[in-house]
């Protein structure tokens, strides 16, 4: 029996957000560093979802974070 991943646009802008926002990834990195954090079998579904809306792996994660909160200084 074969498992099916499924990732959502959304779910993947939150993964990108938790990962930089830990320090793991930068925002001037490419989207493909995301590959790193999600296991090889899930990467293909991913990847999909990202073509699918417009994100080319060589984006940088920046543009998945299009929405950011700034807290004041």
């Amino acid at each position: 029996m074969q498992t099916i991943f499924s990732y959502s646009i959304d779910a993947i802008k939150d993964e990108a957000r938790q990962l930089v926002e830990s320090g793991v990834v930068d925002r001037q990195q490419p989207i493909y560093v995301l590959c790193q954090f999600i296991p090889p079998r899930e990467w293909i579904c991913v990847e999909y979802e990202l073509e699918k809306n417009g994100y080319l792996l060589r984006d940088p994660v920046i543009d998945l974070l299009a929405h950011e909160e700034w807290e004041d200084d």
